[in-house]
């Protein structure tokens, strides 16, 4: 006979999976904003590979977001959601907005470095409870970060 698996987690088995979502979503939101800042405030010769490229990153960023507050409420957390604790716990950190498309760059390929950290955290914490769900979520959106940090590195080699 096969032996059925419960579909939830107790609090206290996924404090550590929780805790590790809201890290990556602080990072995420503060990566997002500077995304949003380098879209909006770009210029010189690149302008329209940044802007556009930016854009769609923006955009995925934001979806990802969603996915990693709505998990952290499945496990019935509250997700931190204020721009003032997500720039307390962020390891990424703001940036002006007079860099030039190679620094944009430079900084994009920084957070993820970062971002992905914090991924690997989360994966880690999951998989010491079982829990498939948020493994499948955050590798799903490392696999998809790996591909754009080899685009943008390739982007910014310098020939």
């Amino acid at each position: 006979m096969k032996e059925y698996k419960r579909l939830g987690f107790d609090s206290e088995e996924s404090e550590k999976v929780v805790n590790n979502l809201n890290l990556l979503l602080a990072n995420l939101h503060v990566h997002y904003q500077k995304l949003r800042n380098y879209h909006w405030n770009v210029t010189g010769g690149e302008f329209f590979d940044i802007h556009e490229k930016t854009e769609a990153e923006y955009t995925e960023v934001l979806g990802e977001i969603d996915e990693i507050a709505e998990r952290i409420r499945v496990f019935g957390a509250t997700p931190i959601s204020t721009l003032k604790e997500y720039l307390e716990i962020s390891e990424i950190k703001e940036t002006g907005t007079d860099l030039s498309s190679k620094e944009i760059v430079e900084e994009i390929l920084e957070d993820f470095e970062i971002l992905f950290s914090f991924m690997v955290d989360a994966v880690e914490s999951a998989r010491e409870i079982g829990d498939i769900s948020t493994d499948d979520l955050v590798t799903g959106f490392m696999r998809r970060r790996e591909k754009m940090h080899w685009m943008l590195s390739a982007f910014n080699k310098e020939d």
